[in-house]
């Protein structure tokens, strides 16, 4: 590695990102997508890799970044750059037909399809845009459920009488049962058409000009919905889109004694007053919800307060013979995190716990966890929004059952 290039790669952000490796003309030859920009390029000088990867390390002599807001932006920019530029190591061994497309469909409610290259020649006719070349079919496939989120698009067939499933979901704005007139359907894939374009700045100018004008006409629902809208494409959750990719290129630097990709189990607790006590477990597997592992637990020592119960429900978790996590996740503090290890010894278990303590509103998030241990301090500073969103979808699925419980007993009371 040249002293030019060993000083740029030593001193890279930990932020997401593209960057673009140089040959020792200035030419780019190789452009690539990051989570974290200082992660990802330090991968290839910290291990053995394919004959290709070794050729290109080889090769480099020059870097060049660029920082974006989120890994969405930076798989779009990247995409951008491989159709400007075709550096060689992006299209060695590949041609356009290799890559990986969004087409938006000409109809009168359009939405975007996954095309492969060798497919778009026969299928152009039929698309009002396309967009790529990209280089990974799963990747863009989680960035397309992301952006669903804030341009929410049909798949479901017009006026079909009964809400479809995304509806539901607030995925379909409502064809399905006419919620949504074809002039604001056509705004939200024109949006979905401009983020595509690399051009947010533009949507979130038009979103808070929309905004106003709602405001001023009292149309403070279509406000409300705007609002959300800038603050859903100021706060992109992209998690999904970096995990695997961060994840390996943690374990390829780092000794890696936490599967983080494995099982990792959240742990909340719901009551007021200590009445209808609940608590939750949910599961993360590959970095995902896997909601059919779930489990919700009614507890029965509810006079005790917080920490006993949740002493109970992970007394009661490991008497039952159900896959082991890999971690375990506690929404609490040092209290809570004591008893989970507690639990933990009794039944003979070595199993990395982690808490959050809350702060004033969330707002101020702490880290709870054994701090002579710098590995598993590591794994927390890579992957703090991983454990965060654990956290988050504990306490959503603890209260939606608490709630559910209340609901139960205002009806039977009534009766």
């Amino acid at each position: 590695m040249s002293s030019k290039l060993d000083k740029k790669v030593n001193n890279l952000p930990d932020k997401p990102g593209v960057y673009f490796f140089k040959d020792n003309h200035g030419e780019i030859i190789y452009v690539g997508k990051a989570g974290s920009l200082k992660r990802r390029v330090k991968s290839y000088f910290a291990r053995a890799g394919d004959r290709k990867t070794e050729a290109l390390v080889a090769e480099a002599d020059d870097l060049e970044t660029r920082e974006t807001p989120s890994v969405l932006e930076a798989l779009i920019l990247e995409a951008e750059f491989i159709k400007k530029l075709k550096p060689k190591y992006n299209v060695k061994d590949k041609d356009d037909k290799s890559f990986i497309y969004v087409g938006i469909t000409k109809e009168d409610y359009p939405k975007p399809i996954l095309i492969r290259g060798h497919e778009l020649d026969a299928k152009r006719f039929a698309l009002s845009a396309v967009f790529g070349p990209f280089t990974s079919a799963s990747t863009l496939r989680e960035a397309l459920k992301i952006l669903r989120g804030i341009f929410p698009w049909s798949e479901c067939r017009p006026n079909q009488g009964r809400p479809c499933f995304y509806y539901g979901i607030k995925k379909c704005p409502g064809v399905c049962i006419q919620k949504i007139s074809k002039k604001d359907y056509q705004k939200n894939i024109f949006g979905l058409k401009l983020f595509f374009s690399g051009k947010k700045t533009q949507i979130i100018k038009n979103l808070e000009r929309e905004m106003k004008e709602a405001s001023k006409s009292h149309e403070f629902e279509r406000a409300a919905d705007n609002r959300n809208r800038i603050y859903a494409l100021n706060h992109i959750h992209d998690i999904s889109l970096i995990k695997k990719d961060d994840y390996a290129d943690y374990k390829n630097y780092n000794i890696q004694k936490y599967n983080v990709m494995g099982r990792i189990e959240g742990y909340d607790i719901s009551n007021i007053s200590q009445k209808l006590a609940v608590g939750s477990m949910i599961v993360f597997e590959e970095g995902s919800p896997k909601k059919s592992e779930y489990k919700k637990f009614r507890i029965k020592q509810t006079e005790a307060g917080d920490v006993p119960m949740l002493h109970e429900i992970l007394a009661r978790r490991f008497k039952n013979n159900w896959p082991r996590p890999d971690i375990i996740l506690i929404d609490g503090g040092e209290a809570q995190v004591n008893v989970a290890e507690k639990v933990l010894k009794a039944n003979k278990l070595n199993i990395p716990v982690i808490g959050i303590a809350k702060g004033i509103s969330r707002k101020n998030d702490r880290f709870v966890f054994d701090y002579k241990n710098q590995e598993l301090k590591r794994i927390i500073k890579t992957f703090e929004n991983l454990f965060k969103q654990t956290r988050d979808e504990a306490h959503r699925f603890a209260i939606g059952y608490h709630r559910s419980l209340r609901k139960i007993k205002r009806i039977d009371k009534k009766e």
